[in-house]
């Protein structure tokens, strides 16, 4: 008689769990019940009440974003004569994918100083000099529009003649101005790109 009590008493708790999980799960929900995706598209159930999702429900969540870095091509950078003119208009910029993160600006700033170009944009004339030996970004702020960097070069490679250290100076700003945030770029220590 105890082995009947004992296995009923079983069977009722274990019908009794999955009532309440049937009850919560059909009639309460939760915000994870109140859409479903179906064949993608998103389907009410549970809460009749909820607010639809916003995002596709078969998309993926975005890792990466598309930046700008601005390299120089000689080429686009002549005079009437023929020469050099060490100016803007030789920048050119190349796109490339960071990942997502609260630093978009310094991740940019970051993977321009590394000076990867591929064969396909050196074959169409374009160029850097970096990167640099001993030359790193060091700390990044923002504030009221001035984008403050700060580098370390312990090797002095930002020095040398005003065209080279122009040309070097504005990749920089360039690939720093293509976020809408920045209107002025400074850079510490002031020693930097000079001639």
């Amino acid at each position: 008689m105890n082995k009947n009590k004992k296995a009923l008493t079983i069977m009722i708790a274990v019908i009794a769990v999955l009532a309440l999980w049937f009850f919560i799960r059909f009639f309460i929900g939760g915000p994870e019940d109140d859409w479903i995706c179906v064949d993608g598209e998103w389907v009410k159930h549970g809460n009749p009440t909820a607010p639809m999702p916003t995002v596709l429900c078969d998309e993926k969540p975005q890792t990466e974003k598309s930046v700008k870095l601005y390299y120089y091509n000689p080429d686009l950078d002549k005079d009437e004569f023929g020469n050099i003119a060490c100016s803007r208009n030789g920048l050119v910029s190349v796109e490339r994918r960071i990942p997502i993160s609260k630093t978009p600006i310094q991740d940019a700033i970051k993977l321009l100083i590394t000076g990867r170009l591929t064969k396909e944009e050196k074959s169409q004339g374009i160029t850097t000099e970096y990167p640099l030996e001993g030359f790193s970004l060091k700390g990044v702020s923002l504030k009221d529009g001035i984008l403050t960097l700060e580098f370390e070069d312990f090797n002095y490679k930002t020095g040398g003649g005003s065209c080279r250290v122009g040309i070097l100076w504005f990749q920089v700003e360039a690939t720093a101005k293509q976020f809408s945030e920045v209107q002025q770029v400074r850079f510490l220590p002031g020693e930097l790109f000079q001639p």
